[in-house]
């Protein structure tokens, strides 16, 4: 079988390239590195926003998406690419949260008023948020408590969400909320779309464990939505909550974090080593590197794996479960390499300047906690790979 990519694609590739080489400065490659480093500060903010605008009017940020929509019509296959790419290079500007999450659920269940938002989106104009977790829902999310109760020509909406990335920076965002609390949980959700300027909205941003405001936690008062603002039917609104949190699992963009920071630490175990006696010596050093090496690109295919089958039509479930669990568990891996390898150095930060290799593995050894628990858990990637995937009882 050949699992090269074909000529097309390589040129595609080095475009890509070309473009980072242009429209992004080398003081910005160590930032890259960095989980949630593009809202360090306004600046860096409105820089992604420049960089995603660019790639917009490429038609790169909704690379899949029909013409009509803002897309290209390409494959499936260059956006993995893309995306891959983009992340190894530390290049901002992809908006993988909305484009690849709420656009297609758009796509197959938006009226022709909801489908109004494509372009703005495709175009890089506007930013979304995701709203799913509650405090007392995470991995158990059917037990989301925020209610919207039909009022007239509009719902109400009250209760709160937590973890919504970039949500102090969200001009709209897709929310699950119940709407029929005496039914099974799974049966009572909606799904619906909100302007984050509606009254009522309160936001307040969350400091993560490596210093960052990557997150929020919102509250909403007596928040009107539009019925018009309703995707799918009323109380059918888990069906598209899969459908967003597969998108979710089957991504790219981790495992090309995770190579770009082995090749990092390659690069500094040899440029430390002195007189043939530094840590590019030490056996275990260079197994451990082996192997995060050869993991990598198990990674890579399970990730390429979702990407084709999405390329031929199917939905990927239980294979996306599969590269997000593998995917999560190997960045906490590189973390504790990168810590072992760095010793004390590794908890130096980027702002201090003295930090090897841009600080990034003191950010990442802090935030890669939470590849096992974003986007579900390992437990809960387990739980579907046995059910989906191997066909396990329950009970």
């Amino acid at each position: 079988m050949d699992f090269l990519f074909s000529e097309q694609d390589e040129q595609f590739r080095q475009e890509i390239r070309d473009f980072v080489k242009e429209e992004v400065p080398p003081q910005w490659y160590g930032i890259g590195l960095l989980w949630g480093a593009w809202i360090e500060s306004d600046d860096a903010w409105e820089f992604m926003r420049s960089v995603r605008r660019k790639l917009g009017a490429k038609g790169w940020l909704a690379l899949t998406w029909p013409e009509e929509y803002g897309g290209l019509g390409r494959s499936h296959i260059e956006q993995l690419i893309l995306s891959e790419e983009m992340t190894y290079l530390g290049a901002p500007g992809l908006d993988s949260g909305a484009v690849q999450r709420v656009g297609p659920i758009l796509m197959a269940y938006g009226t022709e008023e909801q489908k109004r938002h494509l372009l703005p989106l495709a175009r890089g104009e506007v930013s979304w948020s995701q709203g799913f977790s509650e405090p007392n829902a995470g991995s158990d999310l059917a037990s989301l408590t925020t209610r919207a109760v039909e009022d007239g020509d509009c719902f109400i909406l009250n209760g709160q969400k937590i973890w919504m990335t970039k949500g102090d920076h969200a001009d709209w965002c897709y929310l699950l909320a119940r709407t029929d609390p005496s039914v099974p949980k799974h049966q009572g959700i909606s799904f619906f779309l909100l302007d984050m300027k509606s009254p009522g909205i309160t936001v307040r941003p969350l400091l993560n464990m490596s210093g960052k405001y990557g997150f929020s936690e919102v509250f909403f008062d007596d928040v009107k939505i539009p019925k018009g603002n309703l995707v799918g039917e009323k109380n059918h609104g888990w069906q598209l909550a899969n459908a967003v949190l597969n998108a979710e699992r089957s991504g790219v963009a981790l495992i090309a974090n995770c190579r770009r920071l082995i090749d990092e630490l390659v690069k500094y175990v040899n440029e430390t080593s002195d007189n043939g006696n530094g840590r590019g010596q030490d056996v275990l050093i260079r197994q451990k590197l082996a192997k995060l090496t050869a993991d990598t690109e198990v990674a890579r295919l399970l990730s390429y794996r979702v990407a084709c089958m999405q390329q031929k039509g199917f939905n990927p479930s239980h294979e996306a479960s599969m590269a997000r669990l593998f995917g999560g568990e190997l960045s906490q891996r590189v973390a504790e390499t990168g810590m072992e390898i760095l010793g004390l150095y590794g908890q130096i930060e980027r702002s201090s300047g003295l930090a090897p290799i841009y600080g990034a593995i003191e950010d990442w050894s802090l935030t890669s906690r939470a590849r096992t628990i974003a986007g579900g858990t390992a437990e809960i990637q387990r739980t579907v790979i046995a059910l989906r995937g191997l066909g396990l009882p329950r009970r």
